[in-house]
């Protein structure tokens, strides 16, 4: 991943409404959920959350699929990883102490 990609798509992470719906969207897998479905869960307008899936749409983080007169949106697992890998590869040049600070073990020690 470029730096460009990286720093749009971690802007665009960079918001409590997109980070939740980042969670919200990978819990729904490969299926996604529809723009009004994300709606209702959220709770908020249809001109808010389509500010807030375009700016994720647009980093490359999410994707939309059309079916019927219906929107579908789903995380895109490997733009995702590809971000993770930038992290902790390019910046942080794969150093073992952070890459072990990543598992899920420690992780869960941290909440």
């Amino acid at each position: 991943m470029e730096q460009g990609k990286a720093l749009t798509a971690l802007a665009a992470l960079a918001n409590e409404t997109r980070l939740a719906l980042i969670r919200a969207l990978i819990a729904r897998g490969d299926k996604g959920v529809s723009a009004g479905g994300i709606a209702a869960e959220f709770g908020m307008s249809a001109s808010r959350l389509s500010f807030h899936l375009s700016t994720l749409e647009q980093a490359g983080l999410i994707r939309a699929r059309r079916e019927s007169r219906h929107i579908f949106y789903s995380v895109d697992p490997r733009a995702m990883g590809a971000l993770i890998a930038y992290l902790l590869n390019d910046c942080c040049m794969a150093d073992p102490k952070v890459s072990a600070c990543c598992t899920a073990s420690v992780m869960a020690q941290e909440r």
